[in-house]
């Protein structure tokens, strides 16, 4: 005698599936390129990363002298991680008609668009 187990509908649906998970997911995708390049180009990491002393700093801290470099990247990547991610759970709140509004090409276009900029940013380090 073998014995199955029936799950209801709603259960089999996957959570990629979902409207709101899709709103999120596109939401999220467009944002992070844009905060990324403007935590760049502003400057605006959620902290800094000392390795010559293993230290952390909150927002935005020069290096020091003797110390080594002080790293910006892993502040501005959390800093557009956690703004996107607002964002995206922001827009899950917004009614499903507007997002349907919304291009599903800028999951890609913006990125692309913000690429130049983003390298453009970069020119500091052009030393030729």
């Amino acid at each position: 005698m073998s014995t199955t187990l029936r799950t209801p509908v709603s259960a089999l649906s996957s959570l990629a599936s979902s409207a709101a998970f899709r709103t999120f997911a596109t939401v999220f995708a467009i944002a992070t390129p844009l905060l990324y390049v403007v935590c760049d180009m502003q400057n605006l990491p959620l902290f800094t990363y000392h390795p010559g002393t293993d230290r952390v700093d909150f927002g935005w801290a020069p290096a020091v002298r003797d110390e080594g470099p002080a790293m910006y990247w892993y502040g501005w990547t959390a800093s557009t991680l956690l703004g996107a991610a607002v964002l995206g759970l922001l827009a899950t709140l917004l009614p499903a008609n507007m997002m349907r509004r919304v291009p599903l090409a800028l999951v890609w276009i913006v990125p692309l668009a913000m690429l130049p900029i983003l390298i453009y940013s970069l020119k500091f380090f052009w030393r030729w």
